[in-house]
């Protein structure tokens, strides 16, 4: 009869054991950058509302804990904390402010998952900044977007519900659940080795501008070299 009130008792404990845990690692881990409460530094930004989402994001691909903070971009790097420990940490961040929560496999998994839908949606909000295929390429001051090969497919989900550094966020008042798990499909589909790009040689696919580049060095080296071939063999034919 007091099964579920014991259950539930139990569940806000072990809850409550989480935060704990979680504030230990934050206070050795975070603290010096972010502040002891997690209000923010002139180091480090406030975490008050980043949500659990930010943080599974950020600390489990290794961007944070930074190795230093005047780099312009963080980048993923090593994974220093076990995911028992980043689940901590997420919990204790997510008491110090509503956020957004950690993303379940149903919400990020490929069943029900409208690949070509995902394509379109890629192309029009993220192939601007991640090429077509996500394989990343070059912003401004030396930023860039990163690749998308081989991410897991949560911390895509993730980025896009939190919108990390240069990214912007795309809350389901934005971009839907559904419309997330299309496009996280489309890119687990166009990074498989089956995947053929659609306009032959690509070049590693890293944009118009290396890619453009490419083409006058070559192109227009090309040019030069028919040019000179043709003026030496016309002043040879006169000499003659």
């Amino acid at each position: 009869m007091f099964a579920p009130a014991d259950k539930a008792q139990a569940d806000e404990t072990a809850q409550s054991l989480t935060i704990e845990e979680g504030k230990k690692l934050y206070t050795v881990g975070c603290a010096s950058c972010h502040g002891t409460g997690g209000q923010g530094t002139s180091d480090g930004p406030s975490l008050v509302g980043v949500g659990a989402a930010a943080v599974d994001f950020q600390v489990g691909t290794g961007r944070m804990p930074a190795a230093t903070s005047q780099a312009a971009q963080l980048p993923d790097k090593k994974v220093i904390y076990t995911q028992a420990q980043i689940d901590q940490l997420a919990a204790y961040v997510a008491s110090l402010g509503a956020g957004p929560a950690i993303p379940t496999e149903e919400q990020y998994g490929p069943e029900g998952a409208d690949i070509a839908k995902g394509g379109e949606l890629f192309r029009n909000n993220c192939a601007q900044c991640h090429n077509f295929t996500g394989k990343g390429g070059a912003l401004t001051h030396g930023k860039y977007a990163p690749s998308l090969e081989d991410v897991d497919p949560k911390h895509i989900y993730e980025a896009m519900l939190t919108g990390p550094q240069n990214m912007p966020s795309f809350p389901d008042s934005t971009m839907s659940e559904q419309n997330k798990k299309d496009i996280i499909a489309y890119l687990g589909e166009v990074n498989t080795d089956k995947s053929e790009s659609p306009g032959g040689m690509e070049l590693g696919g890293l944009g118009p501008v290396s890619e453009g580049l490419f083409g006058w060095i070559f192109g227009l080296g090309g040019l030069i070299a028919v040019a000179v071939w043709v003026a030496a063999r016309t002043a040879k034919a006169k000499k003659s």
